[in-house]
């Protein structure tokens, strides 16, 4: 059998999923990582010590969602096994389901597939690389930097790679592969790389239009979670959105996600004190930092430049490069507010293993992995994408002296407010559905699209505010010139001086 060799940029939760997909007989996969490899001792251990500077949002909030969590149940089940060992933990449809409609709940064996793996990044990452480094023919290699991308040209032209130039320990090395995987995430090089050689690859690029900000916490010793509430455990009040996250161990962690025009906000928001403050102001979130219950285990964590992002490795029907294959951020970049990213690259990472399965050569298998994944993830990034635009819009109008909503608008408003979110909330089948849509198990669009399901919609919204009253959640929180004025902060905004920088 001729071994075939894959060398594979970055260890991270895409490079991992990659190794995962990839790793059987007749290959030899190398791992280079550019950052030191965890501690010995314990994934506990990893959190407080591991430096991973090539992976900026380390220590912001993860889950896995149902498809990645039915990969690991199906395909790798020891891994799951290993993870939950480790204490991470398994959030059922059963622990989302909302206040009303919890006495009437009653579970069916679909309900399990819709599971959320969650946990601590660090944990995670932990313990998928002690799984990967076991298996046959895996290499990592830590402490290591891809300098460059070895290539040939083909007969008409097109780029192709054949292994990378890396340096360890203060020496360069050249390594040939049959194949480059580049999971080095946003901050890869691979394209300048190829830019510099030629290749022109068209990217599509948007703001997401908000900053990221998490802060880590663990329940004291007799302490447990708080009781579940009538307030759901994320939510949206316009200047601030806000996601709790429970995780391993005890530990959990709270993410405020600022809007881009909230400056003066989410200047103060990394402070420890404020950010406490906003969530002791948040009903749903006061209980989980009560001075009592719980110890911060972290200071807040910023981060920015959040964009969305797809670049085209396909143009009028050929590859544009041959036997490199990016994946993960570096391919797809999406908002870290879905949750989906982590799923996206181990989407991708089985596309390509599919692809190579198909042992066709170069052109066929780079047109069938990027067909699968083109399939498998865009409707679910246009989606995000939908979302993050029309967030944008909102918190820019909402702040907007000059602006008046027509009717459209308020018809919009009130679909998304008083019809579909009722209708979640009413109506226990059609949570399930929307609930398959949000995991990638369905096209996210594809249960409103049902007769059906419109027309309950459509009937629920109907039956007015009145009839529907309670369905609708108790105050999720202040408004903004209230929480501004609980933390002193100025609540008004530069208009003029926003509209010229956007």
């Amino acid at each position: 059998m001729v071994q075939q060799n894959i060398l594979i940029i970055g260890a991270g939760i895409a490079g991992l999923n990659t190794a995962l997909a990839l790793a059987s007989p007749g290959r030899t996969l190398t791992l280079i990582e550019r950052d030191p490899p965890p501690p010995e001792a314990s994934a506990e251990a990893a959190f407080d010590v591991w430096e991973r500077r090539g992976v900026g949002h380390l220590r912001h909030s993860h889950a896995f969602l149902a498809r990645l969590y039915l990969l690991l149940r199906d395909k790798y089940p020891d891994l799951l096994g290993e993870l939950l060992e480790a204490g991470c933990r398994e959030l059922k449809f059963e622990d989302g389901v909302p206040a009303t409609l919890r006495e009437e709940y009653q579970a069916i064996p679909e309900d399990n597939d819709l599971t959320i793996l969650t946990s601590r990044r660090t944990t995670l990452e932990f313990v998928m690389r002690r799984y990967v480094s076991k298996l046959p023919s895996v290499q990592i290699v830590p402490n290591a930097r891809v300098k460059g991308l070895l290539h040939e040209r083909t007969e008409d032209g097109t780029l192709n790679v054949t292994g990378a130039t890396i340096e360890r320990d203060g020496q360069a090395e050249d390594i040939k592969a049959n194949l480059v995987v580049d999971a080095g995430g946003k901050n890869a090089l691979g394209f300048d790389w190829l830019k510099a050689e030629g290749v022109q690859i068209r990217t599509e690029v948007e703001n997401a239009g908000i900053l990221y900000f998490t802060r880590h916490y663990r329940l004291k010793d007799g302490q447990e979670e708080p009781p579940k509430g009538k307030l759901p455990a994320g939510a949206d009040l316009g200047y601030v959105k806000y996601g709790l996250f429970p995780a391993d161990n005890r530990c959990f962690s709270i993410t405020l996600a600022v809007p881009d025009i909230e400056m003066e906000l989410r200047s103060k928001i990394v402070r420890p004190e404020v950010f406490d403050a906003i969530c002791r102001a948040l009903p749903a979130l006061e209980p989980w930092i009560e001075e009592t219950r719980v110890d911060p285990t972290s200071r807040v964590f910023g981060m920015g430049e959040l964009k969305s992002q797809w670049r085209h490795m396909v143009e009028d029907g050929k590859p544009v490069v041959l036997n490199y294959y990016p994946l993960g951020d570096n391919l797809i970049r999406s908002n870290p507010l879905y949750g989906r990213g982590c799923s996206f690259a181990a989407v991708a990472a089985h596309a390509l293993a599919e692809a190579l399965e198909t042992k066709q050569g170069s052109v066929a298998q780079a047109l069938h992995y990027y067909k699968t994944v083109t399939r498998e993830i865009r409707p679910y990034y246009d989606s995000m994408r939908k979302l993050d635009q029309a967030a944008i819009k909102r918190a820019a109008r909402e702040l907007d002296p000059t602006y008046t909503p027509g009717i459209k608008a308020k018809v919009l408003k009130s679909f998304i407010n008083d019809a579909i979110t009722i209708a979640m909330r009413s109506d226990i089948g059609l949570l399930r559905e929307a609930m398959h849509g949000f995991h990638m198990l369905s096209h996210p669009d594809a249960w409103l699209k049902k007769p059906r399901n419109f027309f309950k919609v459509m009937w629920i919204w109907a039956r007015g505010k009145k009839r529907n009253q309670a369905y609708y959640t108790p105050r999720l929180g202040p408004k903004r010139h209230e929480m501004f004025a609980l933390l002193n902060l100025s609540p008004t905004v530069d208009w003029e001086r926003h509209k010229e920088a956007a």
